[in-house]
C-alpha cells in the first residue's frame, strides 16, 4: 500500500469548477511525496467526477453523508483516513506555490511541529497583501489552515478539529493554540507559499461559484518567472523604503523578514479588534452561519 510522507486534505463543499485549480497547485509541487485526500461536506454536485476525472493515483476522493457547515467535519475525516506522517490543509479554492509543501517539511524536519508560510491574501479588487502571524507564534494568533502542515501525531494527542458551535474562536485559532499550549514548536517559514481567496469577503461566491480568480492566479505562478519573488519585491520595497530599512543589496530573505515583522502586528491587531467585536454581540456559531449567508450558502 502506498504510504506517503504528506497527507493533503482539501475539504470541499459544491464548488466543482474551482477544484482543478487546488488540486492542480498541489501536483504541481516540488515534494511529490504525498497523498491529497478532497473531502466532500456531503457535496451533491459533481466534485466526485470532476476529482476522479484527474489522472493520478495520489488523488483520493471522500464525501461525507451529510454537510457540517464547516471544513472541521471533512478535515477530522481525513485525518481519520490520512497515510501520511504530516498533515496538510489547503483550501479548495486556494493555491500553493510549488514549494511550498518543500519549505514547509523542511522546517519539520529540522525540529518544528507545526510548520506554517507566509499567504498571500488577495483582495475582491485584485490586490493582495501577504498575511502571516509574527516571527514567533503567540497565544491566540490566528494562521490560515492553507499556510500550515503539522506532524498527524499532534491531532492524535491533543485531538483534531472541534465543533465550531462548541467554540468562543474559530476552529483553526482553537486547534493552533491547544497545539501551543501542549508545548508542541510552531515555526514561521519567512516564505510566500500560499495564495488564500477569502470566501467571508465574495458575496455569493458560493452561488455564483466563479473560478476567474483561481484561473488568473493559476496562470501568474506557472508563467511568471521568480514570482515569489517579484511580487514581493513590488509590494515591500515602497514600505521599507518609506521607513528607511531597505539596504542596498538586501537578502530576499532578509526583506521578508523584516515585512512580517513591520506589518504583523497591525494585521493581527485589525483583525483581533474585529473578531472581539463580534464575540461580544453574539456567539462564534451565529458569526459563522452569518458568514455562510453572506457567502451563499445559507
Amino acid at each position: 500500500m502506498f504510504k506517503p510522507s504528506v497527507t493533503v486534505i482539501i475539504p470541499t463543499y459544491n464548488w466543482s469548477a474551482v477544484l482543478p485549480f487546488s488540486i492542480g497547485s498541489v501536483l504541481r509541487q516540488t515534494f511529490e511525496d504525498f497523498e491529497v485526500l478532497v473531502v466532500g461536506d456531503g457535496c451533491t454536485d459533481d466534485s466526485q467526477a470532476v476529482v476522479e476525472s484527474i489522472q493520478d493515483e495520489r488523488v483520493r476522493w471522500i464525501n461525507l453523508p451529510s454537510n457540517s457547515r464547516h471544513q472541521s467535519e471533512p478535515n477530522n475525516e481525513g485525518l481519520k483516513q490520512a497515510r501520511g506522517e504530516l498533515i496538510a490543509y489547503l483550501g479548495h479554492d486556494d493555491l500553493w506555490l510549488p514549494h511550498h509543501l518543500k519549505c514547509l517539511t523542511s522546517a519539520i524536519a529540522s525540529g518544528s511541529d507545526l510548520a506554517y508560510g507566509v499567504v498571500g491574501m488577495v483582495n475582491i479588487d485584485g490586490t493582495w497583501m501577504p498575511f502571516s502571524s509574527a516571527l514567533n507564534y503567540e497565544r491566540g494568533m490566528w494562521i490560515p489552515p492553507t499556510g500550515v502542515v503539522h506532524k498527524r501525531d499532534l491531532t492524535e494527542t491533543i485531538g483534531g478539529w472541534r465543533n465550531y458551535r462548541e467554540l468562543t474562536v474559530g476552529p483553526e485559532l482553537d486547534l493552533w493554540q491547544r497545539a501551543y499550549d501542549a508545548n508542541y514548536r510552531l515555526t514561521l517559514v519567512p516564505r510566500l507559499t500560499a495564495i488564500k481567496f477569502p470566501a467571508a469577503d465574495r458575496r455569493d461566491v458560493y452561488t455564483t461559484r466563479s473560478c476567474v480568480e483561481q484561473a488568473h492566479w493559476t496562470q501568474r505562478i506557472i508563467n511568471e518567472p521568480d514570482f515569489e519573488a517579484a511580487e514581493l519585491m513590488n509590494l515591500l520595497l515602497p514600505i521599507l523604503e518609506e521607513k528607511k530599512l531597505i539596504q542596498k543589496h538586501i537578502l530576499y530573505k532578509d526583506l521578508l523578514r523584516q515585512f512580517v515583522s513591520q506589518t504583523c502586528k497591525r494585521t493581527l491587531g485589525r483583525l483581533s479588534s474585529v473578531s472581539s467585536s463580534g464575540s461580544r454581540t453574539k456567539g462564534k456559531g451565529e458569526a459563522i452561519d452569518e458568514v455562510r449567508k453572506f457567502k451563499g450558502l445559507g
